[in-house]
């Protein structure tokens, strides 16, 4: 009981900060002390409210290694610094004009489609479109654009995957020289190559995205056309920048900056990261409890 307690406490935090309860989490970890009840006093709060170790989680600045993004990565400005919770957080949907993406008139007729329940444009719970309320894959962009959270790069001679914490996640990157494919078969997360332009800055093309995902949490549609690039910048051996701009001439007249040198800092090679998954069962629980009533209030 206790345990269905703290998850259904997860799933309410989560819905209050995104548009469905599909998904639950816990705070992330760095590992434990012998005696929990006593907090040594060099432990202070982490952004969920829970003790952390200082002095281990600080990493001494120095030089970025050459060719190398790996390691395990978190939000340099809090865990919820990434949350997209208005749209891409370089292109907030806050009703200013020159927050809009650089729509052609396709890209506003798709636009006016999409029913999100969160930004400008919100509707209730049971008037919406979002295909991740469905659990459907939240798909790329999207995955850096909505609740961007600790992520875990790895580097094989061939390739850079990373590990999303959001849905328990992975991407795979190409780096062995291979070209993007000329007419890609459409994916979720679409068909990634990436190239070293210099020492520590890896550039990611993406293409072959199905089009039946969002860009973001409010809703900027996308064609088959989209390819997305991504730039990682290793400011030094503890922080990491990361970009995306979209290129999509069907939807967008030029691209645009999605998500701008967006820092991250490392963590510790013992740092834990919990899980967060969609799961349909408590999305129904907690529409059963909240959800419905809600709407039914709403409306």
């Amino acid at each position: 009981m206790l345990k269905r307690l703290v998850a259904l406490g997860f799933i309410l935090l989560l819905v209050m900060s995104a548009p469905f309860a599909c998904a639950h989490a816990g705070p992330p970890q760095s590992g434990t002390t012998k005696d929990q009840n006593a907090a040594p006093p060099d432990l202070a709060p982490d952004g969920w409210g829970r003790p952390i170790n200082v002095a281990a989680m600080s990493q001494k600045p120095g030089p970025a290694p050459r060719h190398d993004i790996s390691g395990t990565w978190e939000p340099a400005n809090g865990p919820l610094d990434g949350g997209g919770f208005f749209g891409a957080k370089a292109k907030t949907d806050d009703g200013k004009p020159e927050h809009q993406p650089p729509f052609t008139p396709l890209g506003v007729e798709a636009f006016s489609r999409t029913k999100p329940t969160i930004g400008t444009r919100s509707v209730v719970p049971e008037e919406a479109n979002d295909p991740v309320a469905i659990c459907d894959p939240q798909g790329f962009p999207r995955e850096d654009l909505f609740q961007l959270r600790t992520t875990q790069i790895l580097q094989t001679p061939l390739s850079v995957v990373i590990l999303y914490q959001y849905d328990r996640i992975w991407r795979v990157i190409w780096t062995d020289g291979r070209p993007l494919p000329k007419d890609a078969e459409p994916r979720w997360f679409g068909y990634s190559v990436g190239k070293w332009v210099d020492e520590d800055t890896l550039v990611v093309e993406t293409s072959g995205i199905d089009e039946r995902s969002w860009l973001d949490l409010v809703g900027r549609p996308h064609s088959g056309d989209l390819r997305v690039e991504e730039r990682f910048h290793r400011v030094d051996r503890a922080h990491l920048e990361w970009t995306v701009t979209i290129d999509d001439p069907k939807m967008y007249t030029k691209p645009w900056v999605a998500l701008d040198r967006f820092p991250m800092k490392s963590q510790p090679a013992e740092f834990d990261v919990r899980e967060m998954i969609c799961s349909p069962s408590e999305a129904a629980e907690y529409n059963k409890i909240f959800g419905n009533p809600a709407s039914e209030k709403a409306r």
